[in-house]
């Protein structure tokens, strides 16, 4: 099938055209994983193998329709001639197509067949996320536990990082030492339970019960393993140890397993996954083939050089020195900024000055708080723009709830902002009103930074949103880049009518998937993976910030710090800017904090600093 493969360089025709056994292919950062995995796909299919012998799992749903999309286009180009091979052995016609889904996908659909054989009704519900919540908050109320001494959020957590690592509520008892882990066994013993009694499955549940399934039940086992002969994974280093274990079930019978990862990329600690498992598949299959694609498609010489630079600093994992034929590249422009706000001026000036697309840039920044400077400053120049995977600064939730306490503050008639505090917690709405009531007995309001820090003490507000996760302390982070903000007022009545104008800017975010209009992209790193841009800005590269504090005393933390990095300059096709703030306000603070280090690591020779 020399035309089907005609498009790919040898290092990928190697790695495709290896279909038996284990096959590990390490592929770095734009060399063209996705391809590689939809071709071999359409390359099994091209050698006669039925499509519903061949299984294609996957993080996302984007992700997977984007392989079908690939795949389906591949089949048709090539159609005569695989359809003269099916013909000739008997086959599928081009129209079938394998399994290519999520994890969470496949497991719900074999569950439907097969659950039975555990007790899994086909007509099970699934919980979402906010039903599970729901469900430890009434079990919580039932048992007398105090959602202040826990927080539903974080028992939660702990529940679906015990289902990741494959731990039944009687295995993780076994483990519950300390009054937490207690708490968190006595609430998952009754989850599961109540969750049984309503035929209903959580999300980790898909894939710890099919897991259970085929251990329990050799035959069912046997039947799934035996029919797919080839099972094809992305992003191997993302994987969790439910999914490791499953993914190793599935070819324990034909033993066709093709993995495709990058450890450079491992950037998800925070959600189960754990690169190790691609480090250890050669020890799990000692006849495994490897297959490294280092040239990158995507990015300039320079781009990939100080990448390479960065990441080279990482000795716990493989690297890949990635590569590329095009042009050497335009240098690695770093700029320090006087602040945060020149920061987010020099973002906009470059904008206006090259005059490309606005879809051709993107913003990246370490945490979700940065991007408010960045925002404002658009809103002010009327830079289009949308956030990815996120919400406007404004509008977040944490913002909102404390903005309406100050509002109350200010005007206590103001009944919408009375009715969402009310919302928070009936004890916590009595301690906001006794503060009240010692603020009405005081001359004039507070000045705004005064207030929220006030606010915040009366409330406990910030214990409610701080639930250990990763998600929790990005939230606490903006309540405190809320006084940021503030530090620029002396009145709260001017700060919360300039807030409320802020707000009311619009820009055309909500009409982009309608209108494709093309706007700046702002994101945070972690959402940034698997994504491309001509011009890339990442913003602030200073010690305690990007690589963040919390990895600072932590080796294992500081490498995945590394990974971002990595993985935020890859993101850039043909400049990139790394900024820094020599003064930052954040978080209500002025901070003076070194360059990062990750910008001392590239080479003077590929930089141009200004």
């Amino acid at each position: 099938m020399k035309n089907l493969l005609k498009d790919l360089d040898s290092a990928q025709i190697e790695a495709v055209k290896q279909t038996d056994g284990p096959v590990l292919i390490l592929a770095g950062a734009g060399s063209g994983k996705t391809r590689v995995l939809t071709y071999k796909v359409a390359y099994l299919i091209s050698q006669g193998e039925k499509p519903e012998n061949i299984l294609a799992v996957t993080f996302t749903n984007k992700a997977a329709n984007e392989m079908k999309e690939r795949i389906t286009k591949l089949l048709v180009r090539h159609s005569s001639s695989i359809a003269k091979k099916s013909s000739n052995d008997k086959r599928s016609s081009i129209h079938d197509l394998p399994f290519v889904g999520t994890f969470h996908a496949f497991c719900a659909r074999l569950l439907r067949i097969d659950g039975k054989y555990i007790g899994i009704p086909n007509g099970y519900l699934i919980y979402d996320d906010d039903d599970s919540l729901s469900l430890v908050k009434r079990i919580m109320k039932d048992n007398d536990i105090s959602t202040k001494n826990f927080r539903p959020s974080s028992i939660l957590s702990a529940i679906s990082s015990a289902k990741s690592e494959l731990l039944s509520p009687n295995d993780y008892a076994q483990f519950a030492h300390g009054f937490f882990a207690e708490t968190v066994s006595q609430v998952y013993t009754i989850y599961q339970k109540e969750l049984k009694a309503q035929n209903a499955c959580d999300f980790d549940d898909l894939l710890m019960l099919t897991v259970s399934l085929f251990k329990m039940n050799p035959i069912v086992l046997q039947k799934w393993a035996r029919r797919f002969k080839y099972v094809l994974v992305d992003e191997y280093q993302d994987v969790n140890t439910s999914q490791y274990v499953l993914t190793k079930l599935l070819s324990s019978i034909h033993g066709n397993l093709t993995v495709v990862g990058d450890a450079s990329q491992a950037i998800y600690s925070f959600r189960g996954a754990d690169f190790r498992n691609i480090l250890n598949f050669e020890r799990d299959f000692p006849d495994a083939r490897v297959f490294n694609l280092e040239q990158n498609y995507r990015s300039t010489q320079n781009i990939l050089s100080a990448a390479n630079a960065i990441i080279a600093h990482n000795n716990s994992h493989p690297v890949l020195k990635l590569w590329t034929k095009n042009k050497t590249g335009e240098k690695i422009i770093i700029y320090s900024a006087q602040n945060e706000i020149d920061e987010a001026n020099f973002i906009v000036e470059r904008i206006v000055s090259l005059e490309l697309s606005f879809s051709s840039y993107a913003v990246l920044y370490r945490t979700n708080a940065q991007s408010r400077t960045v925002e404002e400053a658009f809103l002010r120049d009327a830079i289009p723009y949308r956030l990815y995977g996120g919400v406007r600064f404004y509008d977040r939730r944490e913002v909102k709830d404390v903005l309406a306490y100050l509002r109350l503050v200010a005007n206590p008639k103001d009944k919408i902002a009375k009715a969402r505090v009310e919302k928070l917690g009936k004890r916590r709405y009595e301690k906001f009103e006794e503060f009240l009531e010692k603020q009405r007995s005081k001359k004039g309001l507070p000045k705004p930074i005064e207030a929220i820090d006030k606010v915040l003490e009366a409330t406990d507000y910030l214990a409610l949103i701080d639930d250990g996760t990763e998600e929790g302390l990005m939230r606490v982070e903006n309540v405190k880049e809320l006084k940021s903000v503030a530090t620029d007022f002396e009145n709260l009545t001017t700060f919360l009518e300039s807030v409320a104008l802020m707000e009311d800017k619009v820009t055309p975010e909500k009409n982009y998937e309608k209108t494709r209009t093309p706007m700046v992209t702002l994101m945070t790193v972690h959402a940034a993976k698997g994504l491309e841009f001509e011009v890339i800005f990442v913003i602030g590269m200073e010690e305690g910030l990007f690589p963040h504090s919390r990895s600072m005393l932590d080796s294992a933390q500081l490498e995945e710090e590394r990974r971002l990095a990595y993985v935020a300059m890859t993101r850039a096709k043909q400049k990139l800017y790394l900024t820094y703030a020599t003064n930052r306000l954040y978080f209500g603070l002025h901070s003076a904090n070194l360059v990062s280090r990750f910008v001392v690591d590239i080479p003077e020779e590929l930089i141009n600093s200004i």
